[in-house]
Formats: C-alpha cells, structure tokens, sequence
C-alpha cells in the first residue's frame, strides 16, 4: 500500500458508540458537523441498536465494528453475543467480559476469541450494516500475536481492512506488533487523549497541538464524544480515564469552529477509510 507521504491525512474517528444513547447521540451530530470522519459500533452494548438504525438510513457515513472483548465499567455490564459456553475464556462468573486486558490475556483461549468476534461481525452484517473496517475495544486483539492474527483472519475473510497500528500495539505492550507485515496497511501516527492532559486541564490544547504539527502521511486521532449526562456519569462512576467529562471535552473540541479553523490553516485533508482504501491503490 502506499505510504501516503505527500499530504497529511487526518482520520478523525469516534469509538464506543453502541455504548449508550448518549455517546450515539453526540457522534452523530459530530459526524453532522463534517469534522469526525468515521466511527465504529460495539455489538455486545444495550444502545447497538439505535446506532444501527442510524448506520443503515445514513450510509453516507464511514462506520465500522469495534469488536470487544472487555468491559472496563464498574456498573455497566456487557458480555459476548455467542453463547456462553461457547465461550467460557471470555467471560468472568457472572457470563461478562473480563474488565481489563491482562485479565483476557491470563483467560483467553484464542479460538474462542475467533469464534465471539466472528459472532459479533455476523451479528452486524445480518442486520443490514456494511462496515467499512474493523477496529476493537481497548485493542485488546493485541494482548497477543496469535489474536492479533485472528483480527487480521477476519479482516480477510470479511474483505475489511483492519485498524493496525504499531502504536497501540507497543501501548498495549504484549509484543503483538511483530504480527505486521509489510503488505498490512497500517497507521503512521495515531493519537489518543492522555489522562496527564485531562487531569491538567489540557486536553483542548493536547489535540490542538496535534493538529499544528502533524506530519504527512496517514494519521488518525481516536476520541470518544458522549454528552456528560447523567447516563454516562453512572457507566463511568469511578472512571474518570476517558469518562463521562473527558467525553464531553472531545465533543466540544472536535465540533468546534476552532478544530475546523485549525484544519484548514494547518492544510490537513480530512478522510475515512474508504478515502483510504482509494488513496492507497
């Protein structure tokens, strides 16, 4: 694939919807905006369905599947859409997700893996949706080499491209990034809020840096824009890493008159995946 080094492409994507009606709710109006260019839906979560219903009467937008297989919420429980004992690796004793990924990475067994992300995919195709990539949860897919080779399987099996970056993959920190070939379309940069910048306040001036040095090529900022109501407030009790605060920050930045100012100046072509695809033939 090519290298994307003539101009600075930016991917601005919004994970996590599916979660609630809240994070639905604020990125569709990012999405409104022209400013967040892609988003990806979890199947397991109680507010899939209306993210579906929007997908499917607006294909004019970039979606994809953010495959889970963890559920980080101290109140808000989800666990796969396969049977359970399909799938015993996955889930702790009350049938949920393991709520981090060292707790996966201890538990799983990857053809179990393969069988609820396969699970999660079909799930979605069979209610009308047509993804344009693949992403997931945490990257938990990079708790190891082998399932980061069951991400890339089904990336094939399903003619998706994959969200691979060896970033994420070194954050995540299991090794997985020796997974990547040189034939894998993979993200040059991709940035991600830290709680060091939410803690200081700096979250705004965090991404309005980001988009006043980026660097040509193929760069992708992952946010999570929700509505700090009192829904996300309850699933993010005692989480303020990416909670319900730090997600409305992310709406209010990325639907803003200043990040589109900062856009143009900066000479940065907004893109999604099928832009992508189509840029990298």
């Amino acid at each position: 694939m090519s290298n994307f080094s003539k101009q600075k492409y930016l991917m601005i994507h919004a994970d996590d919807t599916g979660l609630s009606t809240s994070e639905n709710q604020a990125t569709i109006q990012a999405l409104q905006t022209g400013l967040v260019t892609s988003y990806s839906m979890m199947v397991p979560c109680a507010w899939f369905y209306e993210m579906v219903q929007f997908s499917v009467n607006n294909p004019q937008f970039d979606y994809g599947i953010h495959l889970t297989l963890t559920c980080e919420w101290k109140n808000y429980k989800f666990g796969p859409v396969s049977a359970l004992e399909q799938v015993q690796s996955l889930v702790d004793k009350n049938g949920h997700f393991h709520r981090n990924r060292e707790i996966l990475k201890n538990n799983v067994c990857v053809e179990e893996a393969e069988i609820e992300l396969s699970a999660q995919i079909e799930k979605a195709l069979n209610l009308g949706l047509k993804p344009s990539h693949l992403d997931c949860h945490m990257y938990s897919v990079a708790t190891s080499r082998e399932l980061t080779s069951i991400y890339k399987k089904l990336g094939e099996k399903y003619n998706l491209p994959v969200l691979l970056s060896k970033e994420l993959m070194t954050f995540v920190g299991y090794g997985a990034e020796s997974a990547i070939e040189v034939s894998d379309l993979v993200v040059d940069r991709i940035f991600v809020g830290e709680f060091k910048y939410f803690e200081q306040d700096n979250l705004k001036k965090f991404y309005s840096d980001i988009l006043d040095d980026l660097q040509t090529g193929f760069n992708m900022i992952l946010i999570h824009p929700a509505f700090d109501t009192n829904e996300m407030k309850s699933i993010t009790e005692d989480h303020p890493n990416f909670g319900s605060k730090w997600r409305q920050l992310d709406f209010d930045y990325f639907t803003s008159q200043e990040c589109k100012s900062k856009i143009k100046e900066n000479g940065i072509q907004l893109v999604s995946w099928k832009d992508i695809l189509s840029y990298g033939k």
